[in-house]
């Protein structure tokens, strides 16, 4: 089964505290809506206390043209990419010795914040020393289902490649998409719900992993609900990317979501109460309250999704590597189950289900 070896973590910049996103949002907002107070309740129910963005907040405040945005995705998608890249094979705790850049054979990237074509992990070959023929897949537009899905891809890559060591890096700026005009509620929650952030995952097949106690890939599985476009993702404009965010999102984990779980845990003759960790990708409070509804846990098996939100907010594709780096970081035993679960648009869900051996 292959395993994931390692992950890495960029560190942004700028870590702002939710109290003074809600002044500026009060002051950006105040008047578009006329009951502007009661609506910035969002900032104190969401339970985020700080927020990482690629730029300091007074930024945010002056008007930036779309590809003004965009060069600046694409420069910071480069650079905390590489750091990301570069702590994930040097991490002292994963790896018993680092992993050289030439030994990986393919790069998913990926992404939902910005465009770059060449894209950007064919940028960031220019700066750190991969194999000129290092395999490179981009995968856009499956937002905060992208970090799942880019591992369950490259764990059919070593399926097919059991020497191959294949890397995920997943980089959002959420931050970048902001927009200053748009006077919805999707984006006034938006604005106190999403971060930036940028990590990266390395992942072996069978004959190139280590013995180590690590988690392995059992099976993965996606998942798309039928006509459901509008619950997530973007509507893109001459402005740039505007935010497309349902408000029923938590009631279709608690239907949808639950049965599509419940139904792949059976392939493997499982059920929820055999997982020992649940590696969530967290959308937001109401999101994880959902899964613990959902699903019959306790908050004890979602306290580590809790954690990375309130200290990180919604990174996107992102978040979910914070929230697996964090368990990898547990002396977990061998023979405990994991599953790894993250939405996005389509409306659809990624699940992965690992086994520590």
């Amino acid at each position: 089964m292959p395993a994931i070896l390692s992950v890495g973590i960029a560190e942004m910049p700028y870590q702002v505290k939710q109290e003074e996103t809600k002044r500026y949002v009060k002051q950006l907002f105040a008047h578009s809506f006329s009951c502007i107070d009661r609506l910035l309740n969002v900032f104190e129910n969401g339970e985020i206390r700080s927020r990482s963005f690629v730029r300091p907040l007074e930024w945010y405040k002056e008007k930036h043209r779309f590809s003004e945005k965009n060069d600046v995705y694409i420069e910071s998608a480069i650079q905390y990419g590489c750091e990301a890249v570069r702590k994930c094979l040097h991490h002292p705790t994963f790896l018993p010795k680092p992993i050289a850049y030439e030994e990986i054979d393919a790069i998913f990237y990926i992404s939902t914040t910005g465009l770059a074509t060449p894209s950007i992990e064919a940028r960031m070959m220019n700066v750190l020393p991969f194999s000129p023929h290092t395999k490179r897949i981009p995968i856009w537009g499956l937002g905060c289902a992208g970090g799942a899905a880019g591992i369950a891809r490259a764990y059919e890559y070593c399926l097919a490649f059991p020497n191959a060591k294949v890397l995920v890096i997943a980089a959002e700026f959420c931050s970048l998409t902001f927009q200053e005009n748009d006077h919805t509620k999707s984006n006034l929650i938006g604005t106190s719900l999403f971060s930036d952030g940028v990590a990266c995952v390395c992942i072996a097949g069978d004959e190139a992993a280590d013995a180590g106690v690590r988690p392995r890939v059992i099976a993965t599985q996606s998942a798309l609900m039928p006509n459901s476009e509008e619950v997530m993702g973007w509507k893109i404009r001459d402005d740039g990317l505007f935010v497309v965010f349902s408000k029923h999102i938590p009631f279709l984990i608690r239907s949808w979501l639950k049965s599509q779980v419940q139904s792949f845990l059976r392939q493997h003759r499982l059920s929820v109460s055999d997982i020992c960790h649940f590696i969530a990708h967290p959308g937001g409070k109401k999101v994880i309250d959902a899964y613990e509804e959902a699903f019959g846990i306790d908050k004890e098996k979602t306290n580590v999704s809790f954690q990375v939100l309130q200290e990180f907010g919604n990174m996107s594709s992102a978040t979910v590597y914070v929230v697996l780096e964090r368990f990898m970081a547990q002396p977990i035993p061998p023979g405990d189950y994991g599953l790894l679960v993250a939405l996005g648009p389509g409306f659809s869900a990624e699940m992965i289900l690992f086994k520590w051996e």
